[in-house]
């Protein structure tokens, strides 16, 4: 079994969304530094994907800085405790899309979104006051 999860969507490169679902497991805590990473051939075998695509993520999180080769061992994370606001914002880009096209068939401005994420509340709703503070 893979230590993270994935579900393939028409459209976007095989590879491309695998290297995102690997770095979300490893945004949130799935996949920590340390951890062994699937050889090539596993990745192969269990997304059913060819070894050549399995190959080019493996040589993408490794170009990264999120995977490190270990003698004797494989791969293995290597990812920062912190990741990069680029990282986490690129996380985050997806469900952006998805709210702003769901606002826009709504025909909600921006200001209606925002007081939507607000009445929604949660750790989202205390994110929003804090950044506001901080200016």
């Amino acid at each position: 079994m893979l230590p993270f999860s994935l579900q393939l969507q028409d459209g976007v490169p095989v590879s491309d969304q695998i290297v995102q679902a690997v770095r979300k497991a490893m945004l949130t805590g799935q996949l920590k530094a340390g951890d062994e990473f699937p050889s090539v051939r596993t990745l192969s075998q269990e997304l059913r994907i060819s070894p050549t695509t399995a190959h080019k993520v493996v040589l993408a999180l490794k170009d990264g800085g999120y995977l490190a080769s270990r003698p004797g061992i494989g791969m293995v994370v290597t990812a920062p405790e912190q990741p990069h606001i680029d990282d986490r914002l690129e996380q985050l880009a997806p469900a952006c899309r998805e709210l702003l096209k769901e606002a826009a068939d709504l025909h909600l401005s921006f200001n209606q979104v925002v007081e939507a994420l607000k009445r929604a509340g949660g750790p989202g709703l205390d994110l929003v006051r804090s950044t506001r503070s901080k200016k």
